[in-house]
C-alpha cells in the first residue's frame, strides 16, 4: 500500500473523509472502505508503472507515489461525484503516472525493470528460464 488513512486525513481533513468513507453512518470512516480505496489506488499506480519499475514499489514509497495514491483513493471514495478540486488532483496524478510510465518523469531510488538489449543489427535478444515441459518424443516427426 502506498498511502494510509493518516495520509488521506492530512490531505482532505477528517470531516471530508468521514463524509465519503462512513458508509454505515456511525460517525467514523469505515476501515474496509478506506482499505479498498487505497488498494485500488495502489493497483492503478502499479498498472501504470509495471513496465518501467519493479512493482510493488519499495516500502516506504517515494513521497510522489504517496501523493498519487492519496489523490486516486480520495477521488474513488467520492461515490456521488467529487468536487472539481478533487477531480483536478486526480487528473494531475494520472498525468504524472503517464509521464512516469513513459520515462518523462523518473522516480529516484526505485528499481527499474531491465530493458531488452538490442544487438548491432537492431534485433532484440530475450532471455527466459528453461522450459518446464519438453516436446513429446512421439510427435518429433510430426511437428
Amino acid at each position: 500500500m502506498y498511502a494510509t488513512l493518516d495520509d488521506l486525513l492530512a490531505r482532505a481533513g477528517e470531516q471530508e473523509i468521514r463524509q465519503i468513507a462512513d458508509r454505515d453512518r456511525d460517525g467514523t470512516p469505515d476501515p474496509e472502505v478506506i482499505a479498498a480505496a487505497i488498494a485500488d489506488a495502489a493497483e492503478t499506480i502499479d498498472g501504470y508503472l509495471r513496465g518501467r519499475y519493479v512493482t510493488p514499489l519499495s516500502d516506504p514509497p517515494p513521497a510522489m507515489v504517496r501523493g498519487w495514491a492519496v489523490s486516486i483513493a480520495r477521488y474513488r471514495l467520492h461515490r456521488n461525484g467529487p468536487p472539481e478540486h478533487v477531480i483536478a488532483d486526480y487528473r494531475d496524478a494520472l498525468k504524472q503516472l503517464v509521464d512516469a510510465s513513459a520515462g518523462r518523469l523518473v522516480l529516484a531510488g526505485v528499481d527499474g525493470v531491465a530493458a531488452p538489449v538490442a544487438d548491432a543489427a537492431g534485433g532484440v535478444h530475450a532471455a527466459s528460464d528453461e522450459p518446464v515441459f519438453s516436446r513429446p518424443h512421439a510427435l518429433d516427426g510430426w511437428l
